[in-house]
């Protein structure tokens, strides 16, 4: 039976894990007031954890206390938001999912439980570009609201951590 402190040391490297496997966190960086009922426009910065030196710029709606008390719907923001990714530093891109599905980079709740705001990487081999979609999700009827951005790495120096695919 293995020691305390090593059980302990696995339980670490084990959770150590599960937090890198998730998604990345967003900086606020902006918060514009859209009217005088306090309903406000948030400006995230997203860093793609498994994409070094490219940032992507989210924004959604974030309804206020007046707002959710006139029109009901208390627990939900709107699906409406933006993307715009650029690079930002050296581009080095470890082991990221190549599928046509893509891979989630980063996940915010619009709802107490039901909508989440997604912004999913793509990369599209032929044409040598990573593709950002900021969409929402939802149990039931989801929205066709989305938004796509797309960093060019034709021309640049890349680092691909495993081989270029």
């Amino acid at each position: 039976m293995p020691s305390a402190p090593a059980c302990l040391r696995t339980a670490l490297a084990a959770g150590l894990l599960a937090v890198a496997a998730l998604p990345a966190a967003a900086d606020t960086v902006g918060k514009v007031g859209v009217d005088w009922i306090g309903n406000d426009i948030y400006v995230d910065a997203v860093s793609d954890p498994k994409v070094s030196g490219v940032t992507c710029h989210v924004t959604y709606f974030d309804r206020s206390v007046i707002d959710r008390l006139q029109k009901g719907n208390w627990f939900e923001d709107p699906s409406n938001n933006a993307i715009s990714c650029q690079q930002t530093g050296p581009i080095t891109i470890d082991d990221i999912d190549l599928s046509r599905g893509g891979e989630e980079v980063f996940k915010a709740g619009l709802s107490l439980i039901w909508k989440s705001l997604i912004v999913t990487r793509v990369y599209d081999r032929k044409n040598d570009t990573l593709i950002y979609l900021a969409h929402s999700r939802e149990v039931v009827n989801g929205s066709a609201k989305m938004s796509i951005s797309t960093v060019p790495l034709y021309g640049e120096t890349v680092t691909w951590t495993r081989g270029k695919p």
